[in-house]
């Protein structure tokens, strides 16, 4: 149980601590369709970089697939273990595939600890003022992680 709950605690501070970069977005939140497990277009039209992205998955106000991910990404000494390993996760996975995974990861594990990245603001309940109507990252920010960890074969 205590466990458990520790778990739940920093997946909490991961998802505040995300929730302040869509607001520096300045994006209008945009509809996304889920079909075969999958996203297949890419959020609001959007180009993901995949340098922007390989730096957003480091950085601990960012991203921060670190904290609970092992990465190819060796000058960040400290890599997390709750979540799968991501080396190669473009060769096992889509574009589509890893869009949704980033989005709403309880779109195919609703028993995930992983936040949903990129949930519809106006369905989302027991969030504080400051952060009402906002995404964890914004749309730019998602398909930056998109085209880094496709490039991840």
């Amino acid at each position: 149980m205590r466990r458990c709950t520790s778990r739940l605690l920093f997946c909490l501070g991961l998802s505040l601590a995300g929730q302040t970069l869509a607001a520096d977005g300045g994006q209008a939140y945009c509809a996304w369709e889920m079909q075969n497990l999958a996203i297949e277009g890419a959020l609001c039209g959007l180009v993901g970089d995949a340098e922007r992205g390989r730096k957003l998955a480091a950085d601990s106000h960012g991203g921060n697939c670190l904290a609970c991910h092992q990465m190819p990404i060796d000058e960040e000494p400290f890599h997390g273990t709750v979540g799968p390993p991501l080396h190669g996760v473009g060769a096992r996975y889509s574009a589509a595939q890893i869009r949704l995974r980033i989005v709403d990861e309880q779109q195919i594990n609703p028993m995930t600890i992983m936040p949903g990245f990129y949930r519809d603001p106006r369905n989302t309940n027991r969030i504080a003022g400051e952060f009402w109507g906002k995404t964890f990252l914004s749309a730019q920010q998602v398909e930056d992680l998109v085209a880094y960890l496709e490039s991840l074969k």
